[in-house]
C-alpha cells in the first residue's frame, strides 16, 4: 500500500522556522521515494518500517545565516514524523496506515533580524523663518519587517543638545523647539540627523537592537523681517562753487536686509536741503539744483530715507542715513580796490614836499575786498614804485580792509626831484602774477586728472580703483605761475576698503586625516584689504554621523571634544565601526554686510597605535593631506645622500693622489773634512736594503747627461770654483770656506744600461714601495755615507 495523495499534500505543508533572516529560504526536496524532487508528489508505502529515513529538507539562506528545521502536528493527529533540526532529515516514528490521513504543520517564529528602513528619502523641507516655536515641520517614517518588539520603531535626534528641533519618538514628527526661532540671515539651512531604532529582540541567542539614520535638510525661507542696509557709510559730498546746477554730487546705496527675496527700494530726501539738492528715487544719486553761489550755507546735513516696496506695491521697512555735503569755495575772485564811488583802479593826491615821517595820507579813501571765502579770501598788499618812500597798511588782508598809506622817507619827497610820484598797490596772488596752472605727474598719476585752474583732482573716466590691488597712490602736483616759478607737493590718495569679497576655501571639498589628540585645520581667505572685512570666523553647521568636534572660530582648527579620547569612545557613537565623518564648515567675514561660504570636509580619525606600525606608515599617513611635503622630504634625503657620496669620493681621490706622489727632498749635508777644496767628489746614495729599491736611483736636478755614468765608476766632474767674495772684503789666505750646498733629488727608475734588471717582486704594491723609500730617505739621509 502507498501513502495517499492527501497525506502527501499534508506533508507538503511543512513550514520552516528561521532566525535573523531577511530573505525567504530556498528548499530543495530530496525524498527517498520521489523522483522529481516535488514534495507534493511524494509517496511512501504504508509498510515502511518505523525509524526509516523517508525525506530530507534542504534550506538555504541568501545571507548565509544557519537554517534550523522544526515540525508540528495538529492536536487531533498523530506525530508520525520527526525532523532533525540541524540537517532536515525526516524520520518515520509511527506505523503508517493508508486509511488514516495526517496533516503536518511547521510553525515559523520571528527573530529580530530586520533593521528599520526609512522610506521616501531624501527628506528636504522648506520652512519660513517666521515659523512659530513648537510648530510641526516634517514627518519621517521608517518600517521594520519584524513583528512584536523587533518590529516597533521609535525615533529620536542624534544631536538633541545642539539643534533647534525636537522629535516625537512615536510618530516621527519633527518640530521646532519651544523658545527657538529660525533666522535666514544667520543660517539658511539646517541638517537634522534622525535615528530610527527598533524595540529589540533575540537573534542567535542574544538580545540585539537595530537602528538606522537619515538626514532631514531644513531649508529656511527668507521673509521680510529686516530693514534696509546702507553700503559704504558714512557719506560725504563736496560741491565746488563753479559746479553747474544738475551735476551729481554723490550716490548712496542700500539693499534689502532680507537677501533671500529682496524688495524693490526707493530713495527720498527729507526736508532739510532747502531745495538745493534732489535725489533719484531709484539710483540714490544726489544732485545739486541751484548754483553754489546762491546757497546760503557752507555745510548741508541731509538725511536720506530708503523705503522697501513689497510685492503688493505697498511701502514696507524703512531706514535713514545722514549725508554731509560741503560747499567748497574756489580761489577765483581777485581782490578789488574801491573808492568812494565804487570800484576804482586809480587814486590821486596832492601834497607838500617833506611831510613828517609817519604821516598818514588822509586824502586817500581806499578799500580792498576779496569775495572768496575762507583761506581763499586771504591776500597780501604791497606798493610797487620807488622803494622806501611810503608803506602800505595792512600788508595782509582777510576778505576786506581799509588801505592806509604812511610816509616812510620824508627826505625823498622833494619837489625839485619829483613832480609826480606814482605807486601801485597790488596783490601778489592776482593778475598775471597770481595766475596758477596745476599739473600732475609721477608713477601713480595715470589714474587721475587735475583741473588746470582749480586744482581739483578727479579719477580718470576709465579708471577702476580696487583697494585689494592697490590701497594707496601717490603722485606730485606742480603749481606754476606765468613767469615759470613753481612749487611741488606730494599727494597721497588712500582707498577705503568696502566688503565686496566672499571668504574662499582652497577647495570646496577637502579630505583630512585626524590623529587622536591632534587637530586638523581648515582655512579660508578673504581678499578684502582691511579689517574687519578680511577677518574670517569659522563654524560647523553640519556633522554626520554625530557631532564629536569643536572648532576654533578664529583659527579654523578642528578638534575632537574633550570627552572623546579613544577610538573606543567613537565606537560607542558609531556601532558600524567606520571612523569617517562628514562636516560642513562655514567661513564668515566680519564686514558689514557680512559674506559667508561653506566647504565640505571629510575627516578620517585614527590613533597613534595605527600610525606606529612602521616609520614609513606614519610618514605616509602624516603626509596624506600634503603629498608635496612627502616629495620634498624624499628629495631632501636624496640630496643628502648625493652630497655625502661626492664628499667621500673627493676625499678618496685626493688621498690616493697624494699617496702616489713623491715630492723632491731637500737636505743640508755635512762637510767632508778630508778632500781639498774644489775636489769634492759626490758619492751617490745607493739603497740596497731591499730588492725593490734597485728600481730607483738618486738623481740630481742638473741636466748633465754624464752624471748617470757615475754609477759605472767614472770620476765625477770637478766642482765649480767658489764665487768671488763680495766687494769690500779682502780675500782669505786660509782654506776656502766650504759652501754648504743644497741637493735636490728625486727617485726615478734607472736606465737599462746602468744596472742589471731587477727581479720581479709580486707581493708589495708599487705605492707601498714608493712610500717606504721616501720615509727611509728622509730618516737616514743625514746618517748615510754620501758626503760632499
Amino acid at each position: 500500500m502507498r501513502l495517499d495523495r492527501q497525506a502527501a499534500l499534508a506533508l507538503g505543508l511543512l513550514r520552516l522556522c528561521l532566525a535573523q533572516v531577511n530573505f525567504a529560504p530556498h528548499f530543495f526536496d530530496n525524498g527517498v521515494g520521489s523522483t522529481n524532487g516535488n514534495m507534493a508528489l511524494f509517496s511512501l508505502p504504508e509498510d515502511t518500517p518505523v525509524g526509516s529515513h523517508v525525506y530530507t529538507l534542504n534550506g538555504t539562506d541568501p545571507e548565509g545565516d544557519p537554517v534550523s528545521y522544526h515540525i508540528s502536528f495538529d492536536p487531533s493527529s498523530r506525530s508520525v514524523f520527526s525532523v532533525d533540526p540541524n540537517f532536515g532529515n525526516i524520520t518515520l516514528v509511527e506505523e503508517l496506515d493508508r486509511e488514516v490521513a495526517e496533516k503536518v504543520v511547521i510553525l515559523v517564529t520571528d527573530a529580530n533580524d530586520e533593521a528599520p528602513r526609512f522610506i521616501q528619502e531624501p527628506y528636504i523641507v522648506h520652512v519660513p523663518e517666521d515659523t512659530p516655536p513648537g510648530s510641526s515641520i516634517f514627518k519621517v517614517h521608517a518600517l521594520d519587517k519584524d513583528t512584536g518588539s523587533g518590529g516597533s520603531v521609535t525615533y529620536f535626534l542624534q544631536n538633541m543638545q545642539s539643534t533647534k528641533f525636537a522629535m516625537d519618538r512615536h510618530s516621527g514628527v519633527l518640530r521646532l523647539r519651544p523658545g527657538t526661532t529660525l533666522d535666514y540671515e544667520k543660517a539658511r539651512a539646517h541638517f537634522v540627523t534622525v535615528v530610527a531604532k527598533d524595540g529589540g529582540g533575540r537573534l542567535r541567542g542574544a538580545d540585539v537592537v537595530f537602528s538606522a539614520t537619515t538626514t532631514v535638510t531644513v531649508n529656511v525661507d527668507d521673509v521680510q523681517d529686516m530693514t534696509p542696509v546702507f553700503v559704504g557709510t558714512p557719506y560725504y559730498g563736496y560741491v565746488y562753487e563753479d559746479t553747474i546746477p544738475g551735476s551729481e554730487v554723490l550716490t548712496v546705496a542700500a539693499m534689502d536686509g532680507d537677501r533671500g527675496k529682496p524688495n524693490h527700494i526707493l530713495y527720498s530726501l527729507l526736508s532739510e536741503s532747502d531745495g538745493a539738492f534732489e535725489i533719484n528715487e531709484t539710483s540714490g544719486t544726489i544732485s545739486i539744483t541751484q548754483s553754489p553761489a546762491q546757497l546760503q550755507r557752507e555745510v548741508y546735513e541731509l538725511h536720506v530715507q530708503v523705503t522697501e516696496v513689497s510685492s503688493a506695491g505697498s511701502p514696507a521697512a524703512q531706514a535713514i542715513v545722514p549725508v554731509t555735503i560741503r560747499i567748497v569755495d574756489l580761489n577765483n575772485h581777485p581782490p578789488t580796490f574801491y573808492g568812494e564811488n565804487g570800484p576804482q583802479n586809480r587814486f590821486e593826491l596832492s601834497m607838500y614836499e617833506h611831510p613828517p615821517q609817519g604821516e598818514i595820507l588822509r586824502g586817500l579813501k581806499i578799500t580792498v575786498n576779496d569775495s572768496d571765502q575762507g583761506a581763499n579770501a586771504k591776500f597780501n598788499l604791497r606798493l610797487v614804485g620807488p622803494g622806501g618812500i611810503f608803506r602800505v597798511v595792512p600788508q595782509t588782508v582777510l576778505n576786506e580792509a581799509q588801505v592806509t598809506i604812511i610816509v616812510e622817507n620824508s627826505a625823498a619827497i622833494d619837489f625839485e626831484k619829483f613832480k609826480v610820484l606814482t605807486f601801485k598797490a597790488v596783490d601778489p596772488d592776482t593778475g598775471p602774477w597770481g595766475e596758477v596752472k596745476y599739473s600732475i605727474y609721477g608713477s601713480g598719476a595715470d589714474l587721475f586728472l587735475i583741473h588746470p585752474s582749480t586744482g581739483i583732482v578727479y579719477t580718470q573716466p576709465w579708471a577702476s580703483l580696487d583697494a585689494e590691488a592697490t590701497a594707496r597712490y601717490n603722485f606730485y602736483v606742480k603749481a606754476e605761475d606765468m613767469e615759470g616759478r613753481y612749487s611741488l607737493a606730494e599727494v597721497f590718495v588712500t582707498l577705503l576698503d568696502v566688503n565686496d569679497h566672499y571668504p574662499q576655501f582652497g577647495k570646496s571639498i577637502q579630505e583630512k586625516t585626524m590623529v587622536l589628540g591632534t587637530p586638523v585645520k581648515i582655512e579660508a581667505t578673504d581678499q578684502d584689504a582691511e579689517e574687519p572685512n578680511n577677518l574670517v570666523d569659522y563654524s560647523i553647521i553640519r556633522v554626520e554621523p554625530a557631532n564629536v568636534f569643536d572648532i576654533n572660530e578664529h583659527t579654523g582648527e578642528i578638534r575632537l571634544k574633550n570627552s572623546i579620547r579613544s577610538l573606543e569612545a567613537l565606537r560607542n557613537i558609531t556601532p558600524s565601526g567606520v571612523y569617517t565623518w562628514s562636516l560642513e564648515v562655514q567661513a564668515k567675514d566680519r564686514g558689514s554686510p557680512s559674506f559667508s561660504t561653506t566647504a565640505s570636509l571629510k575627516i578620517d580619525i585614527t590613533d597613534t597605535e595605527m600610525l606606529s606600525r612602521s616609520p614609513m606608515d606614519a610618514f605616509l599617513m602624516q603626509t596624506k593631506d600634503n603629498p608635496m611635503k612627502a616629495v620634498g622630504v624624499l628629495a631632501g634625503i636624496m640630496a643628502i645622500v648625493v652630497a655625502i657620496t661626492v664628499l667621500v669620493s673627493t676625499a678618496t681621490f685626493w688621498r690616493n693622489r697624494k699617496s702616489n706622489k713623491v715630492l723632491p727632498v731637500r737636505r743640508v749635508l755635512r762637510k767632508r773634512p778630508s778632500p781639498a777644496p774644489g775636489t769634492v767628489r759626490i758619492e751617490w746614495l745607493k739603497f740596497n736594503r731591499t730588492k725593490a729599491a734597485a728600481k730607483f736611483v738618486l738623481q740630481e736636478d742638473a741636466p748633465n747627461e754624464n752624471r748617470n755614468n757615475h754609477s759605472q765608476g767614472s770620476p765625477p766632474p770637478p766642482r765649480a770654483p767658489a764665487p768671488p767674495p763680495p766687494p769690500g772684503m779682502a780675500p782669505s789666505t786660509a782654506a776656502a770656506p766650504w759652501t754648504v750646498p743644497t741637493v735636490s733629488g728625486s727617485l726615478s727608475p734607472p736606465q737599462p744600461q746602468c744596472s742589471p734588471k731587477p727581479k720581479a717582486l709580486g707581493s708589495p704594491m708599487q705605492s707601498a714601495l714608493v712610500s717606504e723609500l721616501r720615509q727611509k730617505f728622509e730618516k737616514n739621509n743625514v746618517a748615510s755615507k754620501a758626503y760632499f
